[in-house]
C-alpha cells in the first residue's frame, strides 16, 4: 500500500475510490502477490491524462527500483514508446513487430498497422519517438 501511496485510504470501500486510486489499488493488490511478472491490460483505459502519467510513473518507478517485469497493453503510441523499453506492436491479434521504440516507431508501421499516415519526431521530453497522425484535411 505504501508503495502505491494508498496508506491513507485503508478501510475506504472500492466503490469509493477514484479511477486512479482504484487503479493503484489493483496494483498493490497484485504487488501483494510478489510476482515478479505484472501483466496489465489497458490499464489506463478511463483515467484522465494526469492520472495516466502518475500510473506509467509508478509502473516505471516498480521496474527501475525493484526490477519488476511489466508488461503491458497500452493503445496511446506515445505512451508505449515513453514508458516502454520493448515494444510488441499487434495487428488482427497477430504480432506485426517487436523491438525497441526507436526501431518500431515508423511512418510504415503506423500505415500498415493503423491505416494512417504520420510524422514520427523525436520526444522533446524522453528523446523517444513521437507519433503525430495526419487526418483526413492535412
Amino acid at each position: 500500500m505504501a508503495t502505491t501511496e494508498l496508506l491513507d485510504l485503508v478501510g475506504r470501500s472500492p466503490d469509493s475510490l477514484s479511477g486512479g486510486q482504484r487503479q493503484r489499488a489493483w496494483i498493490a493488490m497484485a504487488l501483494a502477490q510478489d510476482t515478479e511478472i505484472l501483466l496489465l491490460d489497458e490499464t489506463t483505459t478511463f483515467l484522465d491524462l494526469a492520472h495516466q502519467i502518475e500510473l506509467l510513473d509508478l509502473l516505471q518507478d516498480l521496474n527501475d527500483s525493484q526490477g519488476r517485469t511489466i508488461v503491458m497493453v497500452l493503445h496511446d503510441l506515445n505512451q508505449a514508446c515513453r514508458y516502454g523499453d520493448n515494444l510488441i506492436v499487434l495487428r488482427d491479434g497477430q504480432i506485426v513487430s517487436q523491438g525497441y521504440p526507436e526501431q518500431m516507431m515508423t511512418v510504415g508501421m503506423v500505415r500498415l498497422v493503423f491505416g494512417l499516415e504520420s510524422q514520427i519526431i523525436q520526444d522533446p521530453v524522453r528523446g523517444t519517438p513521437m507519433c503525430i497522425p495526419m487526418g483526413r484535411k492535412t
